[in-house]
């Protein structure tokens, strides 16, 4: 197994002030990385080739993690296909092109689980992702992103250029977005049944039916994996990052409902699209490959995520008595 030394190297961290990437730079600064280069939106578009060079003239990364994307819920995806499938296509070809041409040591790829085809059998194994269309609510941005899996393989190949490709599942925890205007499941719901149980509202509303299934894994193990796969991983096959276990999402309700202390009902609304039936990963290969496995229960992890939550909708009160609560 190859062993990359991260310690006394500059490291640029596209999407490093997101929700992974503020968990991923807090694991590097423990490996005593020497610079941390994180890009802001307001100074680089990643979207334009120029830009892009520009970022590499000015900061000389040796190192790149591409976590930055365009993305959101079902809603989110269904409003704004095409911004999707552009913004995530064009930064990943950007980035890694221009990282070739200036010599980038190693590039991380971080790509998605909606790039997996949608009745792909469960639980996902890396060599099933071409065998099928993605799941149509979030098809453009999933294929965006695998396209830069073969643009990682095909520069692998070519030129030699050490390129990474890593499909993380559905991630949460501390420091996540709650708007419920573009959040993902798990702090939607958090979000939902705090409000619900602060207004004494007698149910909140699911979408869905709630009979399809998801894997989550805590941010913070996602970091870890990545920095391990950077370390230790040098090869074309992409690999999966997870838990390798599944829930259904109305016992996921029931069970934030259960930790934030909401007894009211639960309904759902069928008219809303569930999304791809299943969600799982294998991770043996991550297992086997770079010695990962995820540290944090389902439970523990939703714990620690809803009282981080609570804390900060009690800053907001705390500073605006009239204030809504916000992420």
């Amino acid at each position: 197994m190859t062993q990359l030394d991260l310690s006394g190297r500059r490291v640029g961290i596209t999407g490093g002030d997101g929700f992974l990437g503020k968990h991923l730079c807090q694991r590097l600064r423990k490996r005593e990385c020497e610079t941390l280069l994180i890009p802001r939106r307001s100074e680089y578009d990643f979207t334009e080739q120029e830009d892009v060079r520009r970022w590499y003239r000015d900061e000389q990364p040796e190192i790149v993690f591409h976590l930055a994307a365009e993305v959101g819920g079902i809603g989110a995806n269904q409003k704004h296909p095409g911004r999707f499938f552009y913004a995530n296509a064009a930064m990943g070809i950007h980035l890694i092109e221009e990282a070739r041409r200036v010599g980038v040591e190693k590039f991380v790829q971080v790509g998605t689980i909606c790039a997996y085809p949608k009745f792909a059998p469960t639980p996902f194994r890396e060599d099933e992702i071409w065998n099928g269309y993605p799941e149509e609510t979030n098809a453009p941005y999933g294929i965006a992103k695998k396209s830069l899996l073969v643009m990682s393989q095909s520069y692998r190949q070519e030129y030699g250029f050490d390129c990474i490709y890593l499909l993380p599942v559905n991630l949460y925890g501390p420091k996540d977005n709650f708007d419920l205007q573009s959040s993902h499941v798990i702090p939607a719901l958090i979000r939902k049944c705090l409000e619900a149980k602060q207004a004494n509202r007698p149910s909140i509303v699911c979408w869905g039916s709630g009979k399809i299934s998801r894997e989550f894994l805590y941010v913070d193990d996602c970091a870890e994996g990545l920095i391990c796969a950077a370390e230790r991983y040098s090869g074309s096959e992409p690999i999966n990052l997870g838990t390798g276990r599944e829930i259904r999402i109305s016992e996921l309700v029931e069970l934030i409902a259960r930790l934030c202390d909401y007894q009211g009902q639960i309904e759902w609304d069928a008219t809303k699209p569930d999304g791809q039936p299943r969600r799982c990963l294998d991770v043996e290969r991550a297992k086997n490959l770079i010695n990962f496995e995820a540290q944090m229960s389902l439970e523990d992890g939703l714990k620690q995520t809803i009282a981080w939550y609570t804390q900060e909708m009690s800053k907001v009160k705390l500073n605006d008595p009239t204030a809504e609560t916000s992420n």
